[in-house]
């Protein structure tokens, strides 16, 4: 592993990193001054997969129509800016224009990546598929089905946005009871979605997931994950040797 960098270059390498997935998920990509859009028609209702990403020096007046351009069609606008001082020049013409404000903070791993008393296993979509459907369907009670299959589903797209792009999880009685993505190209790892069935919390599970991709990542010299600022998994994380280096802005308009 190389030799420590500052938060803010630690940053920069996350974003770059998730830039790169993005672009590298996406059934179609086009790029315009200052960032990138990406659009897959098989995954219409994920913001993910239906976005602008800004990772350049955009024109903040110019997003709102270059959104309502490149996401014709989509029911939601979203804008992902990746650059801290960048989301801020935004933050103005995008809350004219309809956009509520959201972020997501990066928080780096500090510390060892010794191997866990119990390994999680290596899983498959399809092993998982039942359990996430009824926990997205306990999360999201009123939305279509087609909806939920999609939000499901995307993890198919994941598969083309790193090097390595693992499924780590814990199974009891045959079933998936906690589970998260573990994505790789050189010596960056981002940990995501880490998700525990309401019928398996508080038994340790989503700690063993999280060992196990730290163990599978430990000669990556950036691990990485993104929490929500306003949630209590960022707590749960800092208490497990994530400390926070940086916001990436998130900007959302349902009217469109």
């Amino acid at each position: 592993m190389s030799a420590p960098t500052s938060a803010e270059q630690q940053f920069d390498r996350a974003t770059a990193f998730l830039a790169g997935f993005a672009r590298r998920q996406a059934a179609v990509c086009k790029d315009f001054e200052g960032g990138f859009a990406v659009r897959d028609p098989a995954y219409a209702g994920s913001h993910e997969h239906n976005q602008l990403v800004v990772d350049g020096t955009p024109d903040p007046a110019a997003l709102p129509a270059l959104a309502d351009e490149l996401l014709a069609g989509a029911g939601h606008r979203r804008i992902t800016v990746l650059s801290q001082r960048h989301g801020e020049a935004c933050a103005g013409p995008l809350a004219a224009a309809g956009y509520a404000r959201g972020a997501e903070v990066v928080m780096i791993h500090q510390g060892p990546r010794p191997e866990p008393v119990r390994a999680a296993e290596e899983l498959t979509l399809d092993e998982v598929r039942s359990a996430l459907t009824r926990q997205t369907r306990v999360w999201m009670p009123h939305e279509p089905e087609e909806t939920v299959r999609q939000l499901v589903d995307r993890r198919s797209a994941r598969l083309r946005g790193a090097d390595e792009v693992l499924l780590l999880g814990v199974r009891q009685a045959g079933d998936a009871a906690s589970w998260a993505d573990l994505y790789r190209s050189g010596e960056v790892a981002q940990f995501e979605d880490l998700v525990t069935a309401d019928a398996h919390t508080r038994r340790g599970y989503a700690d063993v997931v999280l060992a196990t991709a730290l163990h599978r990542a430990a000669d990556a010299d950036l691990f990485f994950l993104l929490a929500d600022p306003d949630d209590w998994p960022q707590h749960w994380y800092a208490r497990r040797g994530f400390v926070q280096v940086g916001r990436v802005h998130v900007f959302t308009r349902y009217r469109v």
